[in-house]
């Protein structure tokens, strides 16, 4: 069957071997031209105008697209579907330059598909992760899923193309080339596994405080990628852990802390227990003056008061009775100072408690929660609640435990030297 082109120059009376030659070069230009044009235009007015017209409209949607280069993308494939609708009139249809330009259109088209499709998830991703949901599920993993789904799609239908044998074909023996590849991109297989995994589950996401102490990282996540976790640690390092190790291992994620709205303080004192005794007049006297304990302690001496009356005893005798010791009125204190702290969250875990007494003495922790999870912010609180906590120490007649420094030892030894 001739072309178009060809019957036309045969009809003005050229032979018909050179109108066939004639017509196809004619044909083959002609086409040329014509998707030189078409790109143009496409390319340079109505692009132009495409992009004024989207700068202009409050959506976001559509500057997503535009930053992808989905229209551009697009636009590729209106010359090369032009040329394949157009390509039977100019060229004969069982010519071996026919076949061939099918073919290289098809493989092209096949191609920008791809590109337009990849381009759209990309599109997709940008929309997402504008939103407040992105940072509890972060789709990049799937995304990159579909992206490797489309890819190898593609190499699936531009092999087939090449080989002329249908791409079912091409499937019924990936079966056994399966197996190798599993052997081959083991780490990259569970990498992806384990990346579905993290996102389905909601385990890691951007902007997390994650500690992981066996890939030296402890800071935040910056990227949650199909295959790796990237973490910028505290001191600005970057540490990039694959995900299949997140999955088989274990890791402390802070985001419960920091969606609390509180961050604990855990930290004990100890207290020299040759320092703990009853009150004796003085004492009382001086912890009485503290605002904060007069009605704790004029209730108690009360109490106790009333009870030694019931039994029989002398007032102050809190040997065989009952009696206030200056380690019970100092929890009492801190507990009372701590209550009315601006900084300590009232409605989570508060305990003043004792710890089992041992070499260092016995220790009295301090277990409550700051308002804040602001890092610096904690710390600073922390410090001024232990300022505070070892500033009172003294004023209960308590001491605070601590092992003998070298001026100690050296202030022993002259003494000793003195006596002698």
């Amino acid at each position: 069957m001739q072309s178009y082109f060809s019957r036309l120059l045969q009809e003005q009376g050229l032979l018909s071997t050179t109108a066939d030659h004639l017509g196809m070069a004619g044909g083959v230009l002609f086409l040329l031209l014509l998707a030189v044009v078409i790109h143009w235009v496409l390319w340079r007015p109505v692009l132009a105008v495409l992009k004024r017209f989207i700068l202009r409209t409050e959506t976001n949607w559509d500057d997503a697209l535009l930053e992808n280069r989905v229209p551009q993308q697009v636009f590729r494939v209106v010359p090369l579907l032009s040329i394949y609708m157009l390509l039977p009139l100019v060229l004969d249809e069982g010519s071996a330059l026919h076949s061939l330009l099918l073919l290289l259109l098809r493989l092209w088209l096949i191609i920008v598909g791809t590109t337009i499709a990849t381009a759209l998830l990309r599109t997709v991703l940008q929309i997402y992760d504008q939103r407040d949901r992105a940072r509890e599920v972060p789709l990049k993993g799937f995304i990159q899923v579909l992206q490797i789904l489309a890819w190898s799609v593609c190499l699936i239908l531009f092999v087939s193309q090449l080989l002329g044998r249908s791409p079912l074909v091409l499937l019924s023996g990936l079966g056994a080339f399966a197996a190798v590849l599993m052997l081959v991109f083991r780490d990259a297989i569970l990498g992806l596994v384990a990346g579905v995994q993290l996102s389905a589950n909601q385990m890691v996401a951007r902007g997390d405080w994650i500690e992981q102490p066996q890939a030296g990282a402890d800071g935040t996540v910056i990227d949650v990628s199909l295959t790796t976790v990237k973490v910028q640690n505290w001191d600005k390092t970057i540490v990039t852990i694959p995900t299949y190790q997140l999955i088989s291992g274990s890791f402390r994620n802070w985001r419960g802390m920091e969606q609390s709205g509180g961050r604990r303080i855990k930290r004990a004192i100890h207290i020299d227990q040759g320092s703990i005794r009853f009150l004796d007049e003085a004492l009382r006297q001086r912890l009485l003056s503290i605002g904060l304990l007069k009605e704790y302690m004029q209730g108690k001496l009360q109490e106790i008061g009333e009870e030694h009356a019931r039994l029989g005893l002398q007032a102050q005798d809190a040997v065989n009775g009952r009696g206030l010791t200056n380690i019970g009125c100092f929890r009492a204190w801190l507990q009372l100072w701590l209550r009315q702290h601006p900084a300590v969250h009232q409605d989570m875990t508060f305990l003043i408690r004792q710890l089992q007494p041992g070499p260092t003495g016995l220790p009295i922790e301090i277990y409550v929660f700051t308002r804040t999870t602001e890092w610096a912010q904690y710390e600073a609180i922390q410090a001024d609640i232990f300022d505070r906590v070892l500033a009172m120490v003294p004023v209960f007649d308590l001491h605070v435990f601590q092992q003998p420094s070298g001026q100690d030892l050296r202030g022993l030894a002259g003494e000793l030297g003195k006596c002698d």
